[in-house]
């Protein structure tokens, strides 16, 4: 078997553990916002309206809370990196493949786990700050999965060039 990056175990543990971070942070984060996604009653700044809000950002509003947390857990994904003192382009893949799928993961752990929406409410009409849909899901979700696939693929594919 491959060793490192390379290995499937390796990649099938780093998947199953990001989705039991999203798990625990989707809890966290229902405790925090309540019935009140997207941090809309939180005691944090918020900037509703800009052009680069819908270019890069769904047209969700930019927040105080998300400006923080979001790096925070970039931050938390690359400390095997940081702690083993080791970089490269195949394990910043993984990192990001994991940071996406986490996110996606996490939002959508978010409405199943939270009593004021479940299942049933998963949908455009009772979800405002998601704006764009593609059938069931947001259309963040099909792009940053597909993103994390890719990452995942970069991730553990044959050497084939000293740049991966």
């Amino acid at each position: 078997m491959a060793k490192g990056f390379q290995s499937r175990r390796a990649l099938v543990f780093a998947v199953l553990w990001t989705l039991l971070l999203s798990f625990f942070f989707a809890k966290v984060e229902v405790q925090i916002e309540g019935a009140a996604g997207w941090a809309a009653n939180l005691p944090t700044w918020r900037i509703e309206h800009h052009w680069m809000l819908d270019l890069f950002w769904g047209g969700r509003p930019m927040t105080g809370y998300h400006v923080w947390v979001f790096p925070c857990m970039a931050l938390f994904f690359h400390f095997p990196l940081a702690f083993d003192a080791h970089w490269s382009w195949r394990a910043e893949a993984r990192v990001i493949g994991c940071v996406m799928m986490f996110w996606v993961s996490e939002d959508f752990l978010w409405f199943a786990l939270n009593p004021a929406f479940g299942l049933e409410h998963f949908s455009p009409q009772w979800i405002p700050w998601h704006k764009h849909w593609w059938g069931p899901a947001p259309t963040d979700y099909w792009v940053y999965l597909a993103v994390a696939l890719l990452m995942f693929y970069l991730s553990s594919r044959p050497k084939r060039s000293r740049y991966l």
